[in-house]
């Protein structure tokens, strides 16, 4: 199965879009909430329809791999990846006539539409790419995909605000109106097209899951599926709302009191953080010698640090405020942290997952108790502890399924909807609490969650003779 580099880069490169998009969600939020007069928990509705359409997306998949025939193995991995570029393309297109009505529930719709066509893609490039070589290090290509993510996540944020706001320092006058929203999509609807013709000519291999299924719900007898199921509701769920309820934590007078448009540097830092993960986990896919493997994992994240810092550093001075720099300066003690990890969790993904949740736990924990700029660095640093999540999880909840590997992938993306439940259920404890700072109790709870799963799994696979941990 082990095929040329050309088309694990081919393959990479699309998870760079689903980044770009998904961190571009975070621009939308103050800018619909302020434009349609939207309540906390409403402006997270956001992330619900893009999550959302995951979950409906994915279960469609999954009730037609039932009931009629598996859907990637008719088509084949590539033609699927295709056909789900061409219905982003529509859904970005629908933000035209979306912002000329003035309609929130359209740009949901649309929103809701790009998503869909992100879960196809998603169900078929997690496999694909774990496919295109050895199983075992099949967690170490899924990070070096998630490190092209992070990128995407990086970028997307500084490109967006640009098209949208005329500057990439993300500020919005309350003069901008909706109707800038159309020239970004326009522009992605063409780069989903453009991209969908380069897959098309790409000499991707064709791959099916050959084996015969049956038509039953094969997949869920095995309980590291099922219980990856929720690992990856509650993953997606608490690297989301982390971000996503920031603005409002950070207007807070006992941490930061500063309105969202002084605040973006600080969401870049929590998105660059999963990009400094994801590119030390991304080292394990290079065959190196431990000593240079050891070098990298020094230089590689502090790297990354740097290469958030000189974008961020760019864009504060397009505003006029350099000085904020010292933000993401005082920030390099996680940094060292994350690093430590790394070197303890050894790549093996039962005791990384292990290891990450629990230090992510304890950090929410600390950022419950701790006000002002510590309390901020702490729920920040989630997102260097969520960076290897994905892959892990992953990785551990399709060990072992052999025929029912495409059904097991499609209901762990469809949990993807974690995103789109977690944010809002935390926004309304704020509402209801009256406490933002508070509502920081649900991210401690889905890392409790992860910690279990990172512990139980282990036994599981043991039980059923896989040892992942062994193999590394």
């Amino acid at each position: 199965m082990h095929h040329s580099k050309s088309s694990l880069i081919t393959l990479i490169s699309v998870f760079f879009f689903w980044g770009f998009v998904a961190a571009s969600n975070t621009i939308l939020i103050p800018l619909f909430k302020e434009n349609f007069q939207l309540l906390q928990w409403q402006s997270q509705l956001v992330d619900s329809a893009f999550y959302l359409a995951y979950a409906v997306g994915a279960l469609v998949y999954f009730l037609i791999s039932i009931f009629a025939v598996d859907p990637l193995n008719k088509i084949g991995y590539k033609n699927g990846l295709i056909i789900g570029l061409a219905i982003s393309a529509v859904g970005a297109l629908g933000f035209v006539p979306a912002a000329n009505s003035g309609s929130f529930a359209l740009m949901l719709v649309s929103l809701f539409i790009v998503g869909l066509g992100f879960a196809l893609q998603q169900i078929v490039a997690n496999p694909y790419v774990i496919a295109l070589g050895d199983p075992a290090t099949g967690a170490h290509r899924v990070s070096l995909a998630g490190g092209i993510n992070s990128f995407g996540t990086m970028i997307g944020p500084l490109l967006v605000s640009y098209a949208i706001f005329g500057n990439i320092t993300g500020e919005s006058d309350s003069a901008t109106s909706i109707e800038a929203v159309k020239k970004p999509y326009l522009i992605l609807c063409g780069a989903f097209l453009l991209f969908g013709l380069i897959l098309w000519l790409s000499k991707l291999p064709a791959i099916r899951n050959e084996a015969h299924l049956e038509r039953n719900i094969g997949a869920l007898k095995y309980p590291q599926l099922v219980l990856g199921m929720l690992a990856i509701f509650a993953y997606v769920g608490v690297e989301v709302t982390i971000q996503s309820n920031l603005p409002e934590l950070m207007r807070q007078p006992g941490i930061l009191n500063r309105e969202p448009e002084e605040t973006v540097h600080f969401i870049s830092l929590y998105w660059g953080s999963l990009m400094i993960g994801r590119w030390t986990a991304a080292l394990t896919v290079f065959n190196l010698s431990r000593r240079w493997k050891a070098v990298l994992m020094l230089v590689v994240p502090l790297a990354a640090y740097g290469v958030m810092i000189l974008v961020n550093y760019l864009k504060l001075s397009a505003a006029g405020r350099p000085d904020d720099i010292i933000d993401l300066l005082l920030y390099f003690p996680m940094v060292i942290t994350l690093i430590i990890a790394f070197f303890v969790g050894n790549e093996k993904p039962a005791r990384t997952l292990m290891l990450f949740s629990t230090i992510a736990m304890f950090m929410m924990i600390g950022g419950l108790l701790f006000s002002g700029r510590l309390a901020l660095y702490a729920f920040i640093s989630g997102g260097l502890f969520c960076s290897i999540m994905w892959p892990c999880i992953f990785s551990l909840s399709i060990a072992g399924l052999g025929k029912y590997t495409n059904q097991g992938s499609s209901l762990l993306v469809m949990m993807i909807f974690g995103g789109a439940v977690i944010p809002p259920a935390q926004g309304l404890v704020s509402d209801l609490t009256g406490n933002i700072h508070l509502s920081y109790i649900v991210p401690v709870l889905c890392f409790a969650y992860l910690v279990f799963y990172a512990w139980k799994v282990k036994s599981i696979l043991k039980r059923q003779e896989i040892d992942y941990d062994q193999k590394s």
